[in-house]
């Protein structure tokens, strides 16, 4: 089977397996058959609208098969995908529109002087269209191995990620790049053959897009919702198709503790494993995990959406050590180098800065040139993560070099202040900066987001708190209370803010 493009595995499959279920949501399912034909109309609709070589087509998430099979068939037109967050702010949304002059927009709403809306409510109806009884007949006379797919070297999607940063940033990746961050996670899971993910991840994400790669590049199924707010839907929908992967971020892991207790340790004997990414896991919910699920494999991923789910950790392993992220993933190598991207043996001592190269690597940054020379050289994406190898052959990060603290010449992580602090009674959320230091150089400091209803907070107590729990030089030296840490809407956190604030406010 030719591995150039996602469509084209779809369509493999489709020859090979056309009953196997390949994707699921509430409203039901389709297989490997069914979302072919949904891909190639839906693909013929697109065509039917101008959409040529390398137009852009904004989608925004629905978060179920329709979005999927549209998401493919703009593959197959040979069109550019760009993902939209469901609800995006106007602004945003705009802004994605415009920047990447889109052929067409497929959004709940009508942006004021754009052509090209399609309306998104819609999608759903259009996808049972390309259903019918008198299309079905039709699509067992088209030849699957002779549809134009597109060049593994073509540019597949744009994704706009806002990161830590606030920034927005277009990247371009491949359709080669695609299939190696599916590789990426097939491998690093050790996905079988009857595997079906459940994935409540957006579908507008790096994250969640990868994950559903995986599972058409392993020919099998996955159950599409959104979030797991519904909790009762989410276990139902778990019965129903038997489900053996579960992708989730922290945010939705800790979500699903809140909302069902420990529920999900009834599916101990069920699940194969469950993947975690897209933001740091906080140390007691990962223990926690472990507890209820003793015999299930645990992966926490380490990537970007610049290159995808480069280093892989099965925490419920004698590999998981504090700090570490295990080890590369299938198409991943790394190097370690220092300020000026000088190779170097990086070890507990002396860690580096970490570099990835692989075919998961994206093609550079939309229209900014200047900012992929800087972060992308000889196929290498270089990083401000620190990070060394350990003497067991693991992988382990210290956090990004401009977030680490250097108290006294002891480099802090500021996720290892950030564990200890979120066990302190009624911290809802929190975050450490570093902050200056007139005998220390750099000294931690940590904002709290507190539980409605807490008790008055006592700086006091929270002090001897964590002089109890941590070394000296890790204690903070300021703590502030705060309405809400910033976070990216998929949980990952805004440090960047709050360091910017806190320069601000000591000008």
């Amino acid at each position: 089977m030719n591995q150039n493009s996602i469509v084209e595995l779809l369509a493999g499959w489709a020859m090979e397996r056309p009953d196997v279920m390949c994707a699921a949501d509430t409203k039901g399912s389709a297989t490997y058959r069914e979302m072919m034909q949904m891909v190639y109309y839906l693909s013929e609709m697109l065509r039917a609208e101008g959409v040529k070589e390398g137009d852009p087509v904004v989608v925004e998430c629905t978060q179920d098969r329709a979005y999927l099979a549209l998401y493919l068939a703009i593959e197959l037109a040979h069109g550019v995908f760009v993902p939209l967050e469901s609800g995006a702010a106007d602004a945003r949304a705009t802004d994605i529109i415009d920047d990447t002059e889109a052929k067409l927009y497929f959004t709940q709403k009508e942006y004021e002087g754009r052509p090209g809306w399609r309306n998104g409510k819609e999608l759903k109806k259009l996808a049972a269209e390309t259903l019918t009884e008198e299309k079905t007949a039709a699509f067992g006379a088209v030849d699957l191995t002779k549809l134009p797919y597109p060049d593994p070297e073509a540019v597949s999607q744009i994704l706009y990620s806002t990161g830590t940063t606030g920034k927005s940033k277009g990247i371009v990746l491949t359709h080669r790049n695609n299939v190696a961050c599916a590789e990426n996670v097939r491998y690093g899971v050790e996905m079988k053959e009857q595997n079906v993910e459940f994935i409540p991840m957006p579908l507008s994400h790096s994250h969640g897009l990868r994950t559903a790669y995986a599972s058409i590049l392993n020919g099998s199924g996955m159950v599409l919702m959104n979030g797991v707010m519904f909790v009762k839907i989410v276990y139902d929908m778990m019965d129903r198709y038997h489900v053996t992967g579960f992708d989730m971020s922290p945010s939705i892991l800790r979500l699903l503790f809140r909302l069902s207790k420990d529920k999900i340790a009834e599916y101990n004997d069920q699940l194969d494993y469950v993947e975690i990414g897209s933001a740091a896991l906080p140390e007691e919910d990962k223990e926690h995990l472990k507890e209820l699920l003793p015999d299930v494999r645990l992966y926490d991923f380490y990537g970007s959406s610049e290159s995808g789910r480069s280093c892989v950790l099965n925490f419920n392993s004698p590999d998981d050590k504090p700090k570490c992220i295990g080890r590369p993933s299938h198409n991943t190598s790394f190097v370690f180098t220092d300020d000026q991207r000088r190779e170097i043996h990086a070890t507990e001592d002396n860690p580096g800065l970490l570099a990835s190269k692989g075919a998961m690597n994206m093609k550079g940054y939309f229209k900014n040139p200047e900012l992929t020379a800087s972060v992308m050289k000889d196929g290498y994406i270089y990083t401000n993560d620190l990070c060394y190898v350990g003497e067991d052959g693991l992988i382990y990060y210290l956090g990004r070099q401009d977030d680490v603290i250097n108290c006294s010449g002891v480099k802090i992580s500021p996720e290892e202040v950030e564990e200890v602090v979120r066990h302190y009674p009624n911290v809802r959320d929190c975050c450490c900066i570093p902050v200056d230091d007139p005998l220390k150089g750099q000294a931690p400091k940590v904002f709290l987001q507190m539980e409605e209803g807490a008790p008055e907070f006592r700086r006091a107590d929270f002090m001897k708190y964590c002089k109890t729990a941590m070394d000296a030089t890790k204690q903070p030296a300021e703590v502030e209370l705060i309405d809400s840490i910033p976070r990216t809407y998929n949980g990952k956190l805004q440090r960047k803010k709050l360091i910017a604030r806190e320069k601000e406010r000591r000008a």
